[in-house]
């Protein structure tokens, strides 16, 4: 859901860089958020509360309760924020999924299966779907101009990219 990234002042808070697409509801007063720390850690194994999370000069800043000084945020600088989600379940907004949901999909272009995807890169400008293909790598703007369909069920994401993007794919009436 996210990573705590520094000490936010004297009482406590933290600031936090956001990799979910509903923060105001994963970061609801009173969730429970694991943490993901080095074992070395004091915090290994353990979850947090969240108390309060506010927006400072468009910066997210994360409040936690039993944080209370800027020493005890500290201790939780780099920690990742996760949360037990089922495998199964979709976000509340049409036309998204979660990236484990779209991680090995197989990709096809002009009915033509052209690789799988590997991952899915979250950029500022939009996201991405990395693409592995025989030639490599290809990042391809999460656009449904670009990928019109995505069927989870049947394991397949049709694409149109744009032109120079994959290398030309030769149709099955020109094959001897």
């Amino acid at each position: 859901m996210g990573r705590l990234l520094k000490a936010h002042g004297l009482k406590g808070a933290i600031k936090l860089e956001i990799y979910t697409d509903s923060p105001e509801q994963r970061f609801t007063p009173g969730a429970e958020i694991k943490l993901q720390v080095p074992e070395e850690s004091s915090w290994f194994g353990k979850t947090i509360i969240v108390k309060e999370l506010r927006m400072y000069n468009s910066s997210p800043v994360l409040f936690i309760e039993g944080i209370e000084s800027r020493e005890d945020a500290e201790g939780l600088i780099r920690a990742i924020l996760l949360i037990d989600q089922p495998l199964d379940e979709l976000p509340q907004e049409p036309e998204a999924w979660f990236d484990h949901q779209l991680t090995g999909l197989k990709v096809f272009r002009d009915s033509i299966e052209v690789g799988f995807i590997d991952r899915v890169e979250h950029k500022p400008a939009q996201d991405l779907l990395a693409i592995t293909t025989e030639n490599g790598e290809v990042l391809l703007p999460f656009l449904k101009i670009f990928v019109p369909k995505v069927d989870v069920d049947s394991g397949i994401v049709e694409i149109t990219p744009p032109g120079g993007l994959f290398e030309q794919l030769e149709s099955p009436a020109n094959e001897d």
